[in-house]
């Protein structure tokens, strides 16, 4: 059935698109209501978001701007089926794995003109929201992923901060305090794509950069995946199918995410760190998640939403928003301004996690049809999450089921 809605709303949305009217609020009166759908939830998230819609009414007292918090797993499936269905949002947080259908539609309205100071943005931040040479959408959160660790639990890190030592060190905490040792948050054996902060380290990727070849089957994924299913199954260092544990709520010894995590934390909790992941065989890296803001055409105030877009991500509110979601703005892309949005974090957390890790990244895997990609490998990645699991075999299988959408 997920497959299926995923399909309906991809076919929907991109095949038929180009071709239907948008919304035009040019000649409305009265008072607006623009909705933004986003996959957080997190209270300091809303507060924030809240406070910058307030900010705005305060010089458009016509316009109400309501944030619409969807379930992260189906939230680009919700979205598409909203549009598709005559229910598009105003605006929408774009994930980046969706980014290459929903630029190339013709879904989303060029932003160029409603970013303020367009120049100070970064390119390589830009690249993937880009259609001939056209700002689609606004990579708002341009964050790298990194190892929060407990440090009750692990008293010391490793000196060489490796892949080996910290699954070593993750094992040995889980053993010592009954409780977990990493978690890769997020993936819960569904969200496939968060173990690219995993299997990276290998060099090792999801298919090829021109989108067309699997890389499931090649060495250094097969290298990767092997070692994290004995991370799993022999370690006992990750979480086994099934269980579920929360690194903030203390129940993990580490685990692996991004700085708007760093919201979940509270001031009477445990001790705790923040560093970049690991270096695996194929040396130091960094994964980058990326969301960006899109204007939809089809929705019923698009001009109106412009504008909110315009004062949401201008610099100002840029600076706020760096709390938890880092900016691609090379000017506030430093260790002091990104500090003084983020109390909790040293300003060395943030060089080498964020700053550093946005200089040298890699995004995550995106493609066009990624819902339907994205079912495919996990559907296929499946019969991995067993302790006696033929590695090589099951990740050729990922090949063969994704080979055919790749081409399309």
């Amino acid at each position: 059935m997920r497959r299926l809605l995923a399909g309906i709303a991809t076919v929907a949305l991109f095949g038929s698109l180009t071709a239907c009217g948008g919304g035009d609020d040019a000649g409305s009166d009265g008072p607006i209501t623009l909705r933004m759908t986003t996959w957080s939830a997190n209270e300091a998230h809303v507060k924030l978001f809240d406070s910058i819609a307030a900010e705005y009414k305060t010089t458009h007292p016509d316009v109400t701007v309501k944030f619409d918090a969807l379930p992260f797993e189906n939230y680009t499936t919700t979205v598409t089926t909203q549009i598709a269905g005559g229910n598009a949002p105003d605006i929408a947080w774009i994930l980046e794995g969706s980014a290459p259908d929903f630029v190339a539609s013709g879904a989303l309205a060029p932003l160029d003109d409603s970013i303020e100071n367009a120049a100070d943005l970064v390119p390589a931040a830009t690249a993937l929201w880009k259609s001939d040479g056209k700002l689609m959408a606004y990579p708002f959160s341009t964050s790298p992923f990194g190892v929060f660790v407990n440090t009750d639990m692990v008293k010391t890190l490793p000196a060489q901060w490796t892949w080996e030592n910290a699954i070593a060190a993750a094992s040995a905490a889980a053993k010592k305090t009954g409780k977990q040792g990493l978690v890769v948050r997020d993936f819960d054996y569904k969200d496939w794509t968060n173990l690219t902060s995993v299997f990276r380290g290998w060099g090792a990727e999801a298919w090829s950069a021109d989108g067309k070849t699997c890389g499931f089957d090649q060495k250094p994924m097969v290298d990767a995946m092997t070692f994290l299913h004995k991370a799993i199954f022999t370690d006992k260092a990750l979480p086994a199918p099934g269980v579920s544990a929360d690194f903030f709520a203390g129940e993990s010894a580490m685990t692996i995410a991004q700085i708007s995590r760093a919201s979940l934390l509270k001031e009477d909790g445990f001790g705790w760190t923040l560093v970049p992941l690991p270096a695996g065989p194929a040396g130091d890296y960094s994964v980058i998640g990326q969301g960006g803001l899109g204007v939809l055409k089809k929705g019923k105030n698009a001009s109106a939403a412009a504008e909110f877009v315009k004062f949401f991500t201008n610099e100002a509110n840029s600076a706020k928003l760096a709390q938890f979601f880092p900016p691609p703005r090379k000017s506030q892309l430093n260790a002091e301004t990104l500090a003084k949005a983020n109390p909790l974090l040293k300003p060395d957390q943030l060089q080498d996690v964020v700053i550093d890790g946005i200089a040298d990244g890699v995004v995550k895997p995106s493609h066009t049809g990624s819902a339907e990609i994205n079912q495919a490998v996990r559907a296929a990645l499946d019969p991995l999450w067993k302790p006696d699991a033929d590695v090589p075999a099951v990740l050729s299988g990922v090949c063969t089921a994704i080979t055919p959408l790749l081409a399309k």
